[in-house]
């Protein structure tokens, strides 16, 4: 049996459909009831409503130690997706409890129930920086401490070092580190939130780049790694590395709305980012905009995906085309 945690998300839903579609036996994790019904959802728009009753219920989370003694009965192989995506700093002790102190009890199960292999789903956020002979980050790019992190950045590489530690122990596992993953429906969480700004009239666009990938390439990848004899491994998984002017301009094209025409500099976004926190600060508003998001709008950042596609020789949805084809 194949656990997924984090299995009411973007990747954990899409993953539990190509399980079952791949004629797997999965239990997944869920906190509440919600959370079911939005992956029902998932399951329903690609019609594949009847695959949603072979779904395996765990009631648990991976904070809480009995809940996942249960969870771990009958598991052979565990995705770990699960994560607190936020870059409010005022999340910083949330954001290490959940994906750092979370990280380790699955691992900690992952071991006593030994757990053929684990496969954890980490970000670009949590690679390493680029020295300064080197231009495109690769996963052989060394994280600097000195440098300037988020706090999730800082929380997904704490985890990541976590995971490999449980590798020197003996666990058999696989890391990703995907970009921005970009799939429908989870319109107001993560990555999602993007469509909703841009079908709400976003006005401006910046020119700073990272790697994109969509949601399916995410998933049929995690499948193929663990099915495959690799172990021990970590690659970046990014179809394109696409600036956000060019994705915004193509969400709008794709949602038959106005694209953004303003560019915003980085002497606005300073602006924005400083109001943004001062709302959240005196008037309570969600951050929507903060100082490590408004400095990575304009860097320019370019990911490699050439071990990935060495590994499989996988061919990468076009991102263009795959925004494209999201009702």
């Amino acid at each position: 049996m194949v656990l997924v945690t984090g299995a009411t998300g973007l990747v954990g839903s899409h993953l539990i459909l190509h399980l079952l579609e791949q004629g797997q036996t999965v239990k997944a994790l869920f906190r509440n009831e919600n959370g079911k019904q939005k992956v029902k959802i998932v399951f329903e728009y690609y019609n594949k409503q009847e695959l949603f009753a072979r779904i395996h219920w765990c009631k648990a989370d991976i904070l809480d130690i009995p809940s996942l003694e249960v969870a771990f009965l009958d598991v052979n192989y565990v995705y770990h997706c699960a994560a607190l995506i936020y870059f409010d700093p005022k999340e910083e002790e949330n954001l290490r409890k959940i994906n750092i102190e979370g990280t380790q009890n699955i691992i900690s199960f992952c071991i006593d129930f030994k757990i053929k292999k684990l496969c954890y789903v980490s970000s670009i956020a949590a690679l390493g920086d680029l020295a300064p002979h080197e231009t495109i980050v690769t996963e052989e790019c060394e994280w600097n401490p000195e440098m300037q992190h988020s706090d999730y950045a800082i929380s997904k590489y704490g985890a990541e070092m976590e995971v490999w530690r449980a590798q020197q122990e003996g666990l058999d596992i696989i890391v990703v580190n995907p970009g921005v993953i970009l799939g429908p429906l989870f319109w107001t969480d993560g990555s999602g939130e993007i469509y909703t700004k841009v079908k709400n009239g976003l006005p401006f666009y910046t020119k700073g780049s990272t790697g994109f990938i969509s949601v399916k390439d995410v998933v049929n990848i995690l499948f193929l790694l663990m099915e495959s004899n690799t172990t021990n491994e970590k690659f970046i998984l990014i179809s394109e590395n696409k600036t956000y002017e060019d994705i915004v301009s193509t969400i709008a094209e794709a949602l038959q709305v106005k694209k953004p025409k303003l560019y915003a500099g980085k002497s606005l976004t300073s602006i924005t980012w400083r109001a943004d926190w001062f709302l959240s600060t005196f008037f309570g508003k969600k951050r929507t905009l903060t100082r490590d998001l408004a400095n990575s709008l304009h860097s320019i950042d370019l990911y490699s995906n050439h071990k990935i596609l060495k590994e499989l020789d996988y061919h990468f949805e076009v991102i263009e085309d795959y925004i494209k084809s999201l009702e």
